[in-house]
């Protein structure tokens, strides 16, 4: 598979991962404005808030967000993956700002773009960094290419070949 294009379903599973995430938070934000404060000393408390609609439904989408996220970096590097979901940034300010109607700094605006920008950057690279192949590093620790040194390296084969003679 050539690393330098993505697939259809790839570019959906980055989608997913840029998505799930700051939909997740979202909803989990949004669930949390009516709930009273969450103690860690009182788990009913922490309970209660899971079973909420819109906290399962964020615990949902973060669970979407990490299959997907897993999904990705079993074809990709972390460093092609992880900067895929600084996308979220900006859909996060969006709803914030759009649906939870919060207030939104010049100066975080001015954050998300540069952050956007640096993604741009990652995105233009390969999506996994060639290596070489295991099997090719385990045949070379096997058969040395100095055939003199073979019987050293190996010293269990010297001590069979002696015993056959």
């Amino acid at each position: 598979m050539a690393h330098d294009r993505l697939s259809t379903r790839q570019y959906a599973i980055l989608g997913l991962v840029a998505i799930c995430a700051p939909l997740g938070d979202s909803c989990l934000a949004h669930g949390m404005t009516g709930m009273p404060a969450i103690a860690m000393d009182r788990p009913a408390t922490v309970i209660a808030a899971v079973f909420t609609p819109w906290i399962a439904l964020g615990i949902a989408l973060l669970i979407g967000f990490f299959a997907s996220y897993l999904t990705a970096l079993s074809w990709a590097d972390l460093t092609y993956v992880l900067p895929a979901t600084a996308f979220g940034n900006v859909i996060v300010a969006l709803l914030a700002r759009f649906w939870l109607h919060e207030p939104i700094s010049l100066l975080r605006w001015a954050g998300i773009v540069l952050i956007t920008v640096g993604v741009s950057f990652v995105a233009q690279g390969p999506s996994l960094t060639e290596r070489p192949a295991i099997e090719s590093a385990a045949t070379e620790r096997l058969a040395p290419k100095d055939p003199s040194r073979a019987k050293a390296a190996e010293p269990g084969i010297q001590i069979a070949e002696e015993r056959a003679r």
